[in-house]
Formats: structure tokens, C-alpha cells, sequence
């Protein structure tokens, strides 16, 4: 400390200004600007994901600073126009350019832009551009053209998709525009998409990582709260949590109780095992080795239209094994255009795992569901169920079976298992009736819950 001390007291002023303002000093190697592609290729985007209070703000600031500024190692050639997209104007203000971390913090008395509220503008003294812009009124961005954005907290927008693309248009001026993009991460159908694009290059920080800046206290009281939590995982650490924060369903319990037909079974679940045939990818019949049943049922959730834009049919075969583990053994769900099309569906289902019945939701069709089955195969069994309370209620003691280890997966279902860490109290699934997870619940409540009468435990 002392000679820290000594060392800053001999500088000049100036240099002392210099030296506390060059952030090549005082980033982390995460805060600073990627070089370029592994190819070699320069990048047009950089996505910086971070958790609470990991800097990721003063990241962006940095960034705009440089390219306004060329700073050299920090930018490449100097930008002229630079557009700065917050979820709204004043998220824009308040944060970015305003804030502890914002534009005018970062920049060294001298160097400071001209800030002019009333035109949602920056101007730097050596004529650098920036413009404010509200993610959630898109259409602002149509127009303006730029070398250079930066984008705050995209994962909040309204509609990111709609503002990113009209952002798009706009980044047409030098030789290669630059976007960053500084954001809290969700498992969004957008940052997915955003993710594959070739010239991106996404960094991750976590809270942690910024801990000498933050109170200690606050760090503290969030790792004995967070930690090991999807929540955690997302806000702390910075990290694409696919399942909700507060719903029934981990996909930890679905991964530790997977079974692998591509791999060899454990002594004890060979001892259990029957040779069965499914069908590859490409249609061959292959061979796949999975428990002995002592009970198969075909559980069917019907979609209340028959249009072509009409909800799936839910289809998901489901039965229990000599050892009393409940496993699920397909999902056949389908597109359901006509009554028929899902009816032959099912009962094609039934056949092949050479089931015991077929449990039907009546509550949309009434006696026509059993109906329709019948009119493919009148000797298919049907049991009929109907739905009293709400889907949450229902679903609630089926997720307690996969807490307590009493369910597994023969193989993957991705669109089922995407559906189930998906939902939450508002009976939707990505915003959609999470049919596979309709026809997944009355099965496992017929083999384990109505039938074999085993209580349950509700969970808070």
C-alpha cells in the first residue's frame, strides 16, 4: 500500500486523471472488448452476459467511450454515430448515461460529451454523435443510421426481436458496425436465436467476479439465498437457466433419473429389462432394451378445435415397472387437424406398447372423444377423466413423484421435458397450452395417484 501511495503521489496531475480513467488498468479481462472472431474476422456483435452488479454496465460505457474517443486497444477505428437502446428513454438516461456505471462517469473531465436532454443526445468535442433511443418503441429506429450501438438489458424489452431487427437496418455506416449488448440472460426464444449468429461473441460475468465493488453484506446475503438456485444461476452467475424460476419442475430431477437406450442399463435395471422395438430417425427398426411393465396406459389430451392452427393433440405413453418406478415411454403427440387424426394416433400408440387402455380428457368433447377412438377401434379401452381442478392443482402431486425419484424417462423427449421446466402457475408453457404436459399428468396420475391410491405430499 505504501508504495502505491508513493507511486501516485509522483505523478502530475494530468497523469494522475489519465492513469485513474484508463480502464486497459482496471477492467477484468471479461469487461474488456473481444479481439476478433476465432477466424480471424472482425465481430459485429458482443454479447456481454452478466449477473447483478457484475459490471457488465461499465462494460458498455467503456466500450462507447473508446469507440467515441478511438481509443487505441479498446477500439478499432473511431465512431461517428453511436445509437444507445434501453428498454426506454428513461432507462437510457437513468442508467447508461447517467448512472454510477453510465457515459458520463467513465469519461475524464476533459474528454466528457455534451449532454443535451432535451434532444435524447451526447455530442463529444471531437464531433462523435450518440443518440437515445426506447427498445419498446421500435419504430424510433427507423430512419438514423449508425457505426456503433449499444444495447442495455435487451432481455427486457417488450418486443427485442422487432427493435433488434429495425437496429439492424440502421447499422450501416464504416467499414464493420459494432454492437454491444450488456443483459441479464432468460432463456428467450431471442437470445437463442441471437446466440447462433457466426459474428457473435458472447463473454459471461459473474456477480462475484465484481466483489471488490460491491457491498459485502449484499454478497453474502445473496449467496445464502441464491446460491444453487436456478434463480442463482441466472441473476447471480450469469447464466441461460432453461427452467422457470418458481416452477414444479427441475430438469436436475429429470436428468438423474433418465434412462439411456443407447447405453448400457445398470445389473439391476438389465435384471428388469425386455427387448423392445421403436423406430430410427431414418425409420429403421431397432432394437432397444428398457424395463419390464407390469402396466401401460396411452394418455390423450384432445385439442379444443379441429383448425389447422388448433392446439396439438397431446399423446404420451406411460407405465409402471416391476420395480414400481413409473416411466414414460413416448411422447406420439401430433399436430390434431381432425378428431380422426389424433384418434388413430393414439390408438396406433396403444398397439404398439401393447397397452392396457387409453385415458382420455373428456372436458372439451364429452362422450365424442371416447367416440371417436372407438369409431378407429372399438376394442380399445377407454377411460375417461375430466378435469375439476386447475391445471397447477393437477400438476402439482405429478411433480412430486419426479422430486422424490419415482419417475423416469426412457430416452429423451425434448419438446415434453421443455414444456414441463417451462410451467408455472399460470397453466401455460411459453405462453401456450403445454398439451404433452396435459397427456403426461393423466397418465402418471392414473398409474400412481387414482389407481394405487399413494398420498402425496403438496409442495409450497
Amino acid at each position: 500500500m505504501a508504495a502505491r501511495h508513493e507511486f501516485l503521489q509522483a505523478l502530475e496531475p494530468n497523469k494522475l486523471i489519465e492513469f485513474a480513467y484508463d480502464w486497459m488498468i482496471w477492467a477484468r479481462d471479461d469487461q474488456l472488448p473481444p479481439l476478433a472472431l476465432s477466424s480471424g474476422q472482425p465481430w459485429r456483435t458482443w454479447l456481454v452476459l452478466g449477473g447483478r452488479g457484475s459490471g457488465k454496465t461499465r462494460s458498455g460505457a467503456e466500450w462507447v467511450r473508446a469507440r467515441a474517443l478511438g481509443l487505441a486497444g479498446l477500439a478499432g477505428t473511431r465512431a461517428h454515430r453511436i445509437a444507445l437502446v434501453g428498454r426506454t428513454i428513461g432507462e437510457v438516461r437513468d442508467i447508461m448515461i447517467e448512472g454510477v456505471s453510465g457515459l458520463m462517469s467513465v469519461h475524464a473531465p476533459h474528454e466528457r460529451p455534451h449532454y443535451e436532454v432535451s434532444r435524447n443526445q451526447l455530442t463529444w468535442p471531437n464531433g462523435t454523435i450518440a443518440q437515445m433511443f426506447g427498445g419498446d418503441e421500435y419504430e424510433s429506429l427507423r430512419g438514423p443510421q449508425f457505426d456503433t450501438a449499444w444495447c442495455d438489458e435487451i432481455i427486457k424489452w417488450r418486443t427485442p426481436e422487432r427493435a433488434w431487427d429495425n437496429l439492424q437496418f440502421t447499422m450501416r455506416l464504416g467499414d464493420c458496425p459494432q454492437v454491444c449488448i450488456t443483459t441479464t440472460p432468460k432463456p428467450s426464444r431471442f437470445l437463442k436465436r441471437l446466440m447462433k449468429d457466426p459474428q457473435l461473441i458472447a463473454t459471461r460475468a459473474r456477480t462475484a467476479d465484481n466483489a471488490t465493488n460491491l457491498a459485502p453484506a449484499f454478497l453474502a446475503d445473496m449467496h445464502k439465498r441464491y446460491d444453487g438456485t436456478p434463480m442463482g444461476r441466472q441473476e447471480l452467475d450469469g447464466e441461460i437457466v432453461e427452467e422457470r424460476m418458481y416452477g414444479l419442475w427441475k430438469r436436475s430431477w429429470i436428468e438423474q433419473n433418465r434412462i439411456h437406450p443407447s447405453t448400457s442399463l445398470s445389473t439391476r435395471e438389465a435384471k428388469l429389462g425386455a427387448v423392445g422395438t421403436d423406430r430410427s430417425p431414418r425409420g429403421e427398426r431397432q432394437e432397444t432394451l428398457r424395463p419390464e411393465m407390469t402396466r401401460i396406459v396411452v394418455a390423450i389430451d384432445p385439442p379444443v378445435t379441429a383448425t389447422a392452427g388448433s392446439d396439438s393433440c397431446g399423446i404420451v405413453v406411460a407405465g409402471i415397472a416391476i420395480d414400481g418406478r413409473a416411466i414414460i415411454l413416448a411422447d406420439r403427440t401430433i399436430q390434431g387437424r381432425t378428431p380422426d387424426t389424433w384418434a388413430r394416433a393414439a390408438v396406433q400408440a396403444y398397439h404398439d406398447f401393447e397397452a392396457d387402455r387409453l385415458v382420455a380428457e373428456v372436458n372439451q368433447g364429452g362422450d365424442l372423444v371416447a367416440a371417436v377412438i372407438h369409431q378407429v377401434d372399438p376394442s380399445v379401452p377407454v377411460q375417461k377423466v375430466r378435469a375439476t381442478r386447475g391445471k397447477w392443482l393437477r400438476a402439482e402431486p405429478v411433480a412430486q413423484l419426479y422430486a422424490e425419484g419415482r419417475v423416469a424417462h426412457f430416452g429423451t423427449f425434448p419438446d415434453l421435458e421443455r414444456q414441463m421446466c417451462d410451467f408455472a402457475t399460470d397453466g401455460l408453457s411459453n405462453g401456450k397450452s403445454p398439451d404433452r404436459l396435459d397427456a403426461l399428468v393423466w397418465a402418471l396420475t392414473d398409474l400412481m395417484l387414482v389407481r394405487h391410491k399413494i398420498p402425496t405430499v403438496r409442495r409450497l
